[in-house]
């Protein structure tokens, strides 16, 4: 079903004042720390299923703030992160501080199990508020939806409707991201399978269209930038960007709406530097640190923030949303019959 954004996801956030310097040496030295990140120092464990180019930059434009925290950066799909989290816990201790992962489904798996700790921040007050956890979990931080690629070598006429993956024009032609890797992909069968005109009926086209599944949404853009497969499901920053660089690809916002995740940021509960994981939060949601996913190519999450060139903002496209509550249940078992269908 079409639903509004508002019923789309939930999402959060508080933040830490800097600490006052002592005598008047030490105040000093205090305003040089406070121009550059209030003394927040020390190590930071960050997971995130960013690729890795988008985490280099956007670390080194935190270090600009914080130049005294040392990023320890972990990548890869959402669901290998999660896995990585789960074997972590089970061993006593989960050593990410920080997490930014796709969707909310996978944050609200994690706030089921109590890992997540509450932040309100005070950058909250620019989100839209039906992107932010109402506990204070988790926050959005960014708008990805999932659409149609093409390689426009191959696809003269570019089809406006999903129903272009499950064609005769597409048959061997298609690829999509794994659910069992890609968070995007986990949440885009949960809400496509539960949503009128598509169901698994739909999956099962994409199956008989002998639609190729791989990976990641990185690996899905190499195959259609490359011509090696001319149809994709794949997320719109991603096509936007190598469009950008020349390549043969567009994308389109079928007629019928598109999923969208939020890629959402939260802090681990018991924490090993929690002052740090908070100044991460802040500087995520800051309009700086909105520019910066701006100028790597995402569409912000921010309110005043504009979407980069070649991607629509979140009001100029439908929306294709399922509930939370779910999605977050039913996941493995979506994961599980996906499995069944293409023998993953």
């Amino acid at each position: 079903m079409l639903m509004s954004v508002a019923a789309l996801l939930l999402f959060s956030g508080c933040g830490t004042s800097p600490q006052p310097s002592g005598a008047q040496t030490a105040q000093s030295a205090g305003s040089k720390q406070e121009a550059a990140g209030s003394g927040v120092s020390g190590k930071l464990a960050f997971y995130t299923s960013q690729p890795e180019e988008d985490v280099t930059k956007l670390v080194a434009a935190f270090n600009k703030k914080y130049p005294d925290v040392k990023v320890d950066s972990f990548r890869s799909g959402t669901e290998e992160v999660t896995a990585k989290i789960q074997a972590e816990n089970q061993a006593g201790k989960v050593q990410a501080d920080v997490l930014l992962l796709a969707d909310a489904v996978t944050f609200e798996g994690l706030k089921k199990q109590n890992l997540l700790a509450a932040y309100k921040s005070p950058e909250l007050s620019k989100i839209p508020k039906e992107l932010v956890d109402p506990d204070g979990m988790y926050s959005g931080t960014k708008v990805m939806a999932t659409v149609l690629a093409i390689n426009t070598q191959k696809v003269k006429t570019p089809p406006t409707s999903w129903k272009a993956l499950v064609s005769a024009e597409s048959k061997d032609a298609g690829i999509m991201p794994s659910p069992l890797y890609s968070g995007a992909a986990a949440y885009n069968v949960g809400v496509l399978t539960r949503t009128d005109g598509f169901g698994w009926d739909y999956f099962k086209g994409l199956k008989a269209n002998n639609t190729s599944v791989v990976k990641g949404n990185g690996a899905v853009l190499n195959a259609v930038a490359g011509g090696e497969k001319s149809y994709s499901m794949v997320v719109d920053y991603l096509v936007a960007r190598e469009k950008a660089k020349g390549s043969p690809v567009d994308l389109i916002y079928p007629s019928e709406g598109v999923p969208v995740i939020t890629e959402p940021i939260g802090i681990m509960k018991n924490s090993a530097n929690e002052t740090a994981a908070k100044a991460f939060v802040d500087f995520v949601l800051s309009e700086d640190g909105q520019k910066v996913a701006s100028d790597i190519g995402y569409t912000p999450i921010r309110e005043g923030v504009p979407a980069p060139k070649g991607l629509k903002s979140i009001s100029e496209f439908k929306v294709i949303s399922s509930d939370i509550a779910k999605l977050t249940e039913a996941r493995d078992e979506d994961k599980k019959q996906f499995t069944q269908l293409f023998g993953q």
